[in-house]
């Protein structure tokens, strides 16, 4: 069988202008990652990265070790598939509904870094409305599309995996969720309770065989673990 690593991209700058950023420490954890999987010996066969930023960074700096190893390691492809739903647009177009039992709400979003436990409940709130599929607006992409996205990438994967390969897919919480929903066929509402506990360049693991997938294991850190350093285990 072959193994598809589904990796979470390094910290970003949450509570910043642009979100799309590794923060210093998400560019450590990405190398910690790479130099982590370089010490196993993991041969990759295929990489492929969202094209986000953060997605992509990670990956540049995850395979950078491996290069440093004196490991070969394939290019990076690109594909938007793994992209991660996007949160802003959610939040925009479901926040004016919540504001009446929520009126701290504009503030607490606005200034998420000072009131983060506030921000994940709010958040959670409006991530639940989309997934329902009870709020969907014009323009704004709902969670069953978005699930869609993630299928045909994984369904381009597996047409041009050979058998035994390993393949590195850099990408983000959603996108993991939404491969959790597809492959488990946990309810939506409970692939994102673990949605928020996976932790920032974790590995969740895949078999497959042809067109046959499953999940082997989820949310893998033993790479930060290992070095007893609590402030390289992060969420966002």
């Amino acid at each position: 069988m072959g193994s598809i690593y589904l990796i979470r991209h390094g910290q970003a700058s949450f509570g910043a202008d642009n979100y799309d950023v590794l923060s210093a420490l998400g560019i450590r954890q990405a190398e910690i990652l790479g130099a982590h999987l370089a010490q196993l010996g993991l041969h990759l066969d295929r990489c492929y990265s969202g094209e986000l930023f953060r997605q992509r960074h990670t990956a540049d700096a995850a395979l950078a070790q491996f290069r440093a190893a004196g490991l070969n390691v394939p290019s990076v492809e690109v594909d938007p598939a793994f992209n991660e739903f996007d949160a802003d647009a959610v939040i925009r177009a479901l926040l004016p509904e919540l504001l009446p039992d929520e009126p701290e709400a504009l503030n607490i979003l606005r200034n998420a870094a000072q009131h983060r436990a506030e921000f994940q409940r709010l958040f959670s709130k409006l991530i639940l409305r989309w997934v329902s599929g009870e709020h969907g607006k014009p323009g704004l992409q709902s969670w069953q599309d978005f699930v869609s996205q993630v299928q045909d990438g994984l369904e381009r994967i597996l047409t041009q995996a050979q058998s035994k390969q390993n393949i590195a897919v850099f990408t983000s919480g959603g996108t993991i969720t939404a491969l959790l929903r597809l492959i488990t066929g946990i309810p939506p509402e409970s692939a994102f309770e673990l949605n928020w506990q996976i932790v920032n360049t974790s590995l969740s693991r895949l078999k497959f065989r042809g067109n046959e997938v499953s999940l082997a294991s989820f949310n893998s850190h033993v790479h930060l673990e290992l070095l007893k350093a609590p402030e390289l285990i992060t969420y966002r």
